[in-house]
């Protein structure tokens, strides 16, 4: 797959790029759009990708200093700018809401901020290397898409043909921060409680026997939450999504639920007679809603064979295509040198080698094998990226934790951990290949824009690692919990576990679900790729409803409600929709992630 792209602008050699206040203001928002994708993650399961907003940010902090008699933040400044940003944001996939607090509920592994940021960053280095090795035959020879890095260059161009419209949109971004900031503190100190309809049903005997006599909806999850938080995020995931999840939830917490109640294959106690039952429903939901998820990514990966296939094989075209054919005067051709390349294939083998095995005791042979299938498995990752704008991050980390569960069975340090360097690199790879891609179409150096990206690394693994920290000062008391789901969690543990402890281990019918779900997510993944586009709309997305199953059921109502807001103000304005929705969305979320660590941050220095 191709797309024609016009040729990419010959700059004046004097235009800055690469300049002090670049690299200092991508790390800077870099580190603050990081707390953001940890604390959505740890609520929703995935983060957002935040080279748009670093971007926004970037051209209207620099503008304000314009005033002072600064000079303009050239187009190139902002491109490293947000190259910066977004590396730093991705921490978040480094294993921060996945594997790493799996490890710590399930063997009490506790971190240090040192141990943190080293593991992350150098779990993002060795994505960030198998990207340069990528580079040129994705983006120069096949010449993928990769959508994401066309809607950054695109937005990129408009923002400086059209300064004004640039800094309307980072207004419209502050309005939603604060609105959503003002909520946040008044949700947690007003203890604004979220509503449910006061509808109720008798228990049946094994809820009865814990001395709870009836069953409401406040207990099954279905409430209205006063968070606009996952609301914002069904704006951005669309409605598609959104109302598969709450299919999901519907399924899992409306009729699962109850079913699994009756029989008693999982029990809350009286403390939580008037509370939702949420994790100890989840103890036997997460495990159909784990096998639907992962079957369906595996499944949908499959879908692109070819893609796998073009990524592992050599191409005919690559003596057709090469940097050096490029007019003088290109920034393009300013690459990678081999050397630097192929030293730093050695330099981050070793370093994620030293982590796994000095960190978490894992077996030498078993931490090169992991670095090795990362390079592997980071080609099919930058190809699927390129032709669909979907990094399979959840995906590779699946096939690593599946592929060491057979080696190793019973050691979950190594079934986690290995899994984070594949799924945690895949997400960088992701992300570098994305920032190359505007690059190239603007006309930016890519040597210039690894460096950025390295320096965002170093401030998404410091400040990120921070904030996790003051987040989840208790994996196992916090996290798997109605204020914290933290579903990817669920879904590492609960492969690590099916390895670790055998099927016997899983709750009572939890075993025939997890078949059923996985069969489903597998039917449902075929329908989407096979059926035509007009019916393929309708076909539930099985990522989305298994997630609905791991999540507590008012926030899958909360993003669909959010997502039919959206949807009728495309109907009503699709213009001013199409200029601030997204933008407006994306302040709600930062201005709750950040309020959010805020209140964590009070209440572990003011605690009693």
């Amino acid at each position: 797959m191709t797309t024609p792209t016009e040729p990419a602008p010959i700059h004046p050699p004097d235009l800055p790029e690469l300049t002090l206040r670049a690299v200092l203001t991508g790390m800077a928002l870099g580190g603050v759009l990081s707390i953001c994708n940890i604390y959505a993650g740890l609520k929703i399961g995935w983060g957002m990708n935040m080279s748009v907003t670093a971007a926004l940010l970037g051209f209207a902090i620099w503008k304000a200093f314009e005033v002072g008699g600064a000079r303009q933040f050239s187009i190139l400044e902002n491109n490293l700018n947000q190259t910066a940003a977004s590396s730093a944001a991705a921490v978040s996939s480094a294993g921060l809401v996945a594997p790493i607090p799996a490890l710590t509920i399930m063997t009490g592994f506790q971190y240090t901020w040192q141990l943190l940021a080293v593991w992350t960053g150098s779990v993002m280095l060795v994505g960030i290397v198998a990207g340069i090795g990528l580079r040129r035959q994705l983006l120069v020879v096949d010449k993928l898409p990769f959508p994401g890095g066309m809607a950054s260059a695109e937005t990129l161009k408009q923002m400086y043909a059209k300064g004004r419209e640039a800094m309307s949109r980072v207004r419209m971004l502050g309005v939603g921060a604060v609105i959503a900031s003002v909520a946040a503190l008044v949700v947690e100190y007003a203890k604004v409680p979220k509503w449910a309809p006061p509808l109720s049903w008798p228990a049946g005997a094994p809820v009865a026997a814990k001395g709870i006599s009836k069953i409401s909806l406040t207990n099954l999850g279905f409430a209205l939450d006063p968070s606009p938080l996952m609301a914002a995020v069904g704006v951005l995931v669309g409605f598609r999504a959104a109302a598969s999840l709450f299919l999901g939830s519907v399924i899992a917490y409306g009729v699962l639920g109850p079913y699994v109640l009756e029989h008693g294959w999982a029990l809350p106690t009286a403390k939580i007679a008037d509370k939702p039952w949420y994790t100890p429903l989840l103890s036997w939901l997460l495990w159909p809603g784990v096998a639907m998820m992962v079957s369906s990514s595996l499944t949908s990966l499959a879908f692109s064979w070819r893609s796998m296939l073009r990524a592992l094989l050599p191409s005919s075209r690559r003596a057709q295509a090469s940097d050096e054919t490029l007019p003088e005067g290109s920034r393009l051709r300013d690459v990678v040198p081999m050397k630097w390349f192929l030293g730093a294939i050695v330099v981050v083998t070793v370093i994620a080698t030293v982590t796994q095995v000095s960190y978490f005791s894992i077996a030498w042979w078993t931490a090169i094998l992991g670095v090795l299938l990362t390079f592997v498995l980071a080609v099919v990752t930058g190809r699927v990226t390129g032709e669909t704008n979907v990094t399979p991050v959840g995906a590779m980390g699946k096939v690593t934790q599946l592929m060491f569960g057979l080696i190793q069975p019973g050691n979950v340090a190594a079934n986690l951990m290995s899994a984070n360097v594949t799924g945690g690199a895949a997400s960088q790879t992701g992300d570098l290949l994305h920032d190359l891609k505007t690059g190239l179409l603007l006309g930016a150096s890519p040597r210039r824009q690894v460096i950025a990206q390295c320096f965002g690394t170093l401030s998404g693994a410091m400040v990120g690692s921070a904030a996790y920290l003051v987040l989840v000062r208790d994996a196992k008391a916090m996290l798997l919990t109605d204020e914290w789901p933290a579903p990817a969690v669920a879904s590492w543990k609960a492969v690590a576990e099916l390895f670790a402890k055998g099927l016997a281990a899983m709750p009572p019918g939890a075993l025939t679900a997890m078949y059923i779900g996985g069969a489903a997510g597998i039917v449902l993944a075929i329908l989407e790729k096979k059926l035509p586009g007009r019916l393929a709309k309708w076909v539930p997305s099985p990522s989305s409803l298994g997630l609905g199953f791991v999540i507590p059921a008012y926030q899958g109502f909360s993003m669909l409600l959010g997502a039919t807001l959206a949807l009728f103000v495309q109907k009503k304005n699709k213009d001013w929709a199409d200029r601030f929705l997204i933008v407006l969305a994306s302040g709600f979320i930062a201005g709750e992630s950040l309020t959010g660590v805020g209140i964590a941050l009070h209440k572990m220095l003011f605690a009693h």
